[in-house]
């Protein structure tokens, strides 16, 4: 199975296409828009089984998937956390994916939103992946609070979730050698901030991750893509 994370900074429409090259199963998209009330017919031709969610019809959060697969909403609570879709494929795992926000949230932003939601539903992350941009690293960490990133990888491994990207690299959180996120699409200014993690048990291989490369990826958005092959 092949699975892709990408924030696409927009316009998915026009930038579909370049992940096709991939042949991947199971596509989790940010910033890209409502395939329902596009205009762009192709577009929504080639969007066919998915589930979006977002407050502008323009730039929201979506899974599509091949298909051969069935994807059905597990419409887990989020109260009104920003952006989470959890599904189920084929009646056999679960993926969740994200885009963190800061959400107008005081306190709460960005990596504090999947804090929050984790608290929520973490009873309910069996047999799952979690796959996005968090907009979040280790590097960020602030040591009077207690939802920084090293707390939320702390409390999904303690349900046996990992990420999968420092297992096959042997990396450790904070010191990655691969971007993610280029920011102002500026090389001089890299981070890693998208994330795959998976249940231990249930996505036990890990075949290949890649990630895209900046002299592709950067005239079309300002994150990399991810590949994953389980």
């Amino acid at each position: 199975m092949r699975i892709i994370n990408w924030n696409c900074n927009g316009a998915f429409r026009k930038k579909f296409k370049q992940l096709e090259q991939f042949e991947a199963d199971i596509i989790v998209i940010q910033e890209c828009e409502d395939p329902e009330r596009s205009n762009d017919q192709n577009y929504k031709k080639w969007a066919g089984n998915f589930i979006w969610i977002g407050d502008n019809k323009n730039k929201g959060l979506g899974i599509f998937c091949t298909e051969s697969l069935k994807i059905s909403n597990n419409n887990w609570e989020t109260n009104d956390l920003k952006y989470f879709i959890s599904a189920n494929i084929n009646d056999d795992f679960n993926i969740i994916g994200l885009w963190n926000h800061h959400a107008n949230s005081p306190t709460f932003g960005y990596i504090g939103q999947f804090w929050k939601y984790l608290q929520i539903n973490k009873s309910l992350m069996s047999k799952a992946l979690i796959i996005g941009d968090f907009n979040s690293n280790k590097i960020w960490d602030k040591w009077d609070r207690w939802w920084n990133h090293s707390d939320v990888v702390r409390e999904l491994e303690e349900i046996e979730i990992r990420s999968l990207y420092h297992e096959y690299f042997n990396e450790e959180q904070g010191e990655e050698k691969s971007p993610t996120f280029y920011l102002q699409k500026n090389i001089l200014k890299p981070y890693h901030i998208d994330y795959v993690f998976a249940d231990k048990k249930t996505f036990n291989k890990i075949k290949s991750i890649k990630i895209g490369h900046e002299t592709e990826w950067l005239q079309w958005s300002d994150h990399m893509p991810i590949l994953i092959e389980l």
